[in-house]
């Protein structure tokens, strides 16, 4: 068996996620984890004798020296991509087997050469690649595998039939009817309307190439007259894609006989790679167990055990003697089906809540005792809707896998069982309408996965991760699930003529952009727009992107900054119009039968640890707008509560920013409570506090924001409408007086450059490998990203503190006032009649007692019939 090296490689690229296999150091390994999955297949499948992968050194090759544009229409290789042959090399080595190159020839004459001299010497070949020239190969003891549009998970097999079936010609003539036609992926033009089905016809009637280029006249019409005016071409493409079969390679094919796997070598690679599922198939492979290094031998993996069915004291008497076991609850008919498992004991029941035989499972479903989930808050949702409470959540193996990876955390427990266990979940095939038994894992045994893979995810927690988890993310479960069984009551009748009042203004200023041009076009249309602005108007391109020139927000509304227009004017306001019209129309959609709504608080939405809100988002509500205010007085308190709070931080993020770049002038403003922006505009512009003005205040509050996301002169001049020299100006004033920042940001960068993630104050790590990527974009997107994460991901785990704290203190208190709503840095609450000073004393302590930093944590609160007229 000879492979294609290069050309599996690619294709396992292009056919797994690259974001789904990236180790901790951000080392991406898809293309090497496809390329190895489907060599072991290949291995157990054909049991080859004799085994070499071939791999080209570079794009330059004696092919080159004649038509320097060969295979010039490929593209740069993606980044993501390169460093994975060296490492698939290496684990190839450790499996015992042998990878060969050879300058200035490619993988495809290495393959060729070792195929003829197999063939003469009596082996059976199989030949796998993805280049169609190896068809050339194919003949009695030869057969050509060929990889599926879908990867590398399914090859086509080619014998001398299958290529006759496939092409209509013999293998040997393959390459005759590429030369004629050309080949798109090697650059390699054709002779102009020539395509496969007349080629085949010549080759049926002439019998080769050199035929029918000696008997070019005797082919007539316009086909023929491009052959005779093309011929060279034919000529070229044939010297060119002529496989070479006699490569002087320093191997024997006794060489190259299957070596045995070194396991320890492979296991220190793959440890590296991060790869669990293909150790054990190995291991498999190799009839070995998989040692572990410093350890004894491990077995592969468990064998699952068969669960039983039990109810009542035998159910009971389970759940005391098991040990934190996992527990996955599902609707099923007239209840719901339950899975538990420990790592060597599962049991499945149909639960139907209030059933005499199912006390003591719901008892302990609410007690303290420790238990595992996966997607905790689901299940206690899920839960509370059959009326039980769900208590003692000690793990939930979907946070805990996302805390590993933020960026891309796995959302199912297949996804987190192939991770980290390297096992694969039995999920059926999705196009059977009547699943095989045992096809598809039942809940019992995906509990026992569950209970598995979240002991397997904490062998990966670093450092303070496990604080994190502990402390801020599991004991928010309840707390957020609580909050989306609450919702917030909402004024419908308000909304509604507030949307009516809306669809009348897109309406009219759509009419209006119509009269400035004289004809309708599609106002969501970026073509038309294109063309009314830069045809029709003749204004100044903007930015160019892969459909012509960009129609964005920014870019239009600096065009009419610059070039005012009735059209754009009216445009732009059309735009801002039916967005709000669009965030109105969802929210009343969402009012469900209690005049409420409740959106889905997502705990794993973001990396930076901030919680997003969906179904409907209510953290895009515009707040410095008017319309947007508008809204929110749609946002109001239920009848049995006498006002609604709403509480958050001041400037929380400026306030990090002084605790962690320690910078004197920062820290003293915060200490003696003066107006931050006001305090540093005096220094800055060098006049008195009161002196400062409301456009020098604004200057210096869009920098100070700006700066910690990695904000540009040219971007503060943009911002600011000023010149790129005074923003530069500004700039460099800013840092001469407050150096500490300047010094805390190029370290927070620096750092992340060398530690490859950032940390926030608490111990929350988000991963940045793309600080070392070889793409300048990539890289420069990392560092903007880098910079601020160590600040948003504080404030994130602050507001998650804070909220566990007045939850159990209301709680505590015997409050009937409830927490609705968290929004970035801000809460809101409903205030149940005389509760007012007791849960306002109790959020301002435990909202300013969050965190210790070295300024004080400012809580502003205020209060009102509305969001918009709590306001503070």
């Amino acid at each position: 068996m000879i492979i294609d090296g290069h050309s599996l490689a690619f294709r396992a690229f292009y056919a797994l996620p690259v974001d789904s296999f990236q180790t901790q150091t951000g080392q991406h390994t898809n293309a090497i984890h496809g390329f190895i999955a489907m060599l072991i297949n290949l291995l157990g499948n054909e049991q080859p004798d004799a085994l070499a992968v071939a791999f080209d050194i570079s794009r330059h090759s004696f092919r080159t020296e004649e038509y320097p544009e060969y295979k010039g229409t490929r593209g740069e290789t993606p980044p993501e991509f390169k460093g994975q042959v060296p490492l698939l090399q290496e684990a190839l080595h450790a499996m015992g087997i042998r990878t060969l190159e050879k300058e200035n020839y490619e993988a495809d004459d290495i393959l060729a050469t070792l195929a003829t001299r197999g063939a003469e010497a009596g082996y059976r070949v199989l030949v796998v690649s993805g280049d169609r020239d190896t068809i050339q190969l194919v003949d009695d003891r030869i057969t050509l595998l060929y990889p599926s549009k879908q990867g590398v998970s399914e090859l086509t097999r080619y014998d001398a039939e299958k290529v006759m079936d496939r092409y209509g010609i013999r293998p040997e003539q393959y390459p005759e009817i590429a030369a004629l036609v050309g080949e798109t992926s090697d650059n390699l033009p054709g002779i102009p309307r020539v395509g496969e089905k007349t080629a085949v016809k010549w080759i049926t009637q002439f019998g080769s190439l050199e035929e029918i280029l000696r008997r070019q006249d005797e082919i007539g019409g316009k086909v023929g007259e491009s052959l005779r005016e093309n011929a060279h071409l034919a000529e070229r493409n044939r010297r060119l894609n002529r496989l070479v079969r006699d490569v002087d390679l320093d191997v024997a094919l006794d060489d190259l006989a299957r070596g045995d796997i070194d396991m320890t070598a492979v296991q220190q690679v793959f440890a590296k790679l991060e790869f669990r599922t293909l150790l054990q198939r190995v291991g498999k492979l190799a009839g070995a167990e998989v040692p572990v290094a410093g350890a004894a031998a491990v077995q592969l993996a468990p064998e699952k055990p068969e669960p039983k069915n039990l109810i009542d004291e035998e159910l009971g008497d389970w759940l005391d003697k098991a040990d934190s076991p996992a527990v996955l609850i599902s609707r099923a008919g007239d209840g719901y089906d339950v899975g538990l498992a420990t790592p060597d004991s599962s049991v499945t029941l149909h639960w139907r809540p209030g059933g005499r035989d199912y006390a003591l499972f719901e008892r302990w479903l609410a007690s303290d005792a420790p238990k595992i989930l996966f997607d905790a808050k689901a299940q206690l949702t899920l839960v509370a809707e059959a009326g039980v409470e769900l208590g003692g959540i000690a793990g939930d193996a979907l946070l805990a896998a996302w805390l590993v990876r933020p960026t891309a955390p796995e959302k199912t427990i297949a996804e987190a069982v192939f991770r980290y266990l390297g096992e694969q979940v039995p999920e059926g095939d999705p196009n059977q309408l009547v699943p095989e038994e045992g096809s598809i894992a039942d809940q019992a045994e995906l509990a026992w996965y569950v209970v598995r893979v979240h002991a397997a995810i904490l062998e990966r927690f670093q450092a303070r991760t496990g604080e994190i988890y502990a402390d801020i993310e599991l004991p928010l479960v309840p707390v957020l699930a609580a909050l989306e069984h609450r919702g917030v009551e909402i004024d419908l009748p308000l909304l509604q003529a507030h949307e009516g009042e809306l669809k009348a203004r897109v309406a009219a200023l759509e009419q209006r952009a119509f009269d400035a041009i004289g004809r309708e076009v599609n106002l969501s249309s970026p073509k038309q727009l294109q063309q009314v602005l830069f045809e029709e108007l003749d204004m100044p391109k903007t930015r160019k992107t892969k459909s012509g020139y960009t129609t964005d927000a920014a870019a239009l509304a600096d065009l009419q900054a610059k070039h005012p227009h009735p059209f754009l004017d009216a445009l732009l306001a059309h735009r801002d119009a039916n967005k709000l019209r669009q965030i109105i129309e969802t929210l009343v959609k969402a009012v469900r039968s209690d005049g409420r709504i409740h959106t889905t608080l997502v705990q794993i939405g973001a990396s930076t640890g901030r919680l997003a809100s969906t179904d409907p988002n209510l953290q895009n509500i515009p707040v410095r707008s008017e319309e947007g205010r508008r809204i929110r007085e749609g946002f109001i308190h239920s009848s049995e509560y006498e006002t609604l709070m709403t509480a958050d931080y001041s400037q929380i993020e400026m306030r990090i920013m002084a605790h962690l770049s320690g910078d004197e002038g920062l820290i003293e403003a915060f200490r003696q409570g003066e107006d931050l922006h006001r305090f540093v505009g005096a220094r800055i512009f060098g006049v008195a506090p009161e002196e400062v003005t409301n456009e020098m205040r604004s200057k210096v509050k869009a920098m100070s924001y700006g700066l910690a996301y990695g904000l540009s002169a040219f971007g503060l001049s943009k911002q600011l409408g000023i010149s790129a020299a005074e923003a530069k100006q500004l700039m460099t004033d800013y840092f001469e007086r407050f150096g500490g920042v300047r010094d805390y940001l190029r370290s927070v960068v620096e750092q992340a450059k060398k530690d490859t993630y950032t940390e926030t104050i608490f111990g929350r790590r988000r991963p940045f490998p793309d600080l070392a990527s070889p793409n300048r974009i990539l890289r420069e997107n990392a560092e903007r990203a880098a910079l601020n994460a160590p600040i948003q991901g504080s404030a994130a785990d602050i507001i998650k503190r804070a909220m566990i704290q007045v939850e159990r203190r209301m709680r505590e208190a015997g409050l009937t006032s409830r927490m609705l709503l968290q929004i970035h840095d801000e809460l809101m609450f409903e205030v149940s009649e005389g509760e007012w000073d007791r849960l306002e004393t109790i959020v301002r302590e435990e909202m300013a007692g969050a965190a210790s930093l070295s300024v004080p944590l400012e809580v502003q609160v205020g209060h009102g019939p509305n969001w918009n007229a709590a306001a503070h």
